[in-house]
């Protein structure tokens, strides 16, 4: 976990958010030593998204639950012949 002070990060926002993509989901934002926020990888940041949706969680613990049962789709049943 990496954490960068406001002002730093703001003479090089560029560079951090090129690590962010490259290296990093996130980067924590500290203002006088607290950390105040976090520039997220949109991908990270669209997974939070996805997981706060208490729908999406329940169909995935559903999904879960048919894998389990043996309850799948063969590839051809899904897709048709190709």
């Amino acid at each position: 976990m990496q954490t960068v002070n406001a002002t730093i990060l703001r003479n090089n926002l560029s560079g951090a958010v090129e690590e962010i993509n490259k290296k990093k989901n996130y980067l924590l934002v500290a203002k006088r030593g607290k950390i105040v926020s976090a520039l997220v990888n949109i991908d990270f940041f669209e997974d939070l998204l996805a997981l706060s949706n208490k729908e999406y969680l329940a169909s995935i613990r559903k999904a879960r639950e048919e894998y389990k049962k043996g309850q799948v789709f063969t590839h051809q049943e899904v897709f048709g012949e190709v």
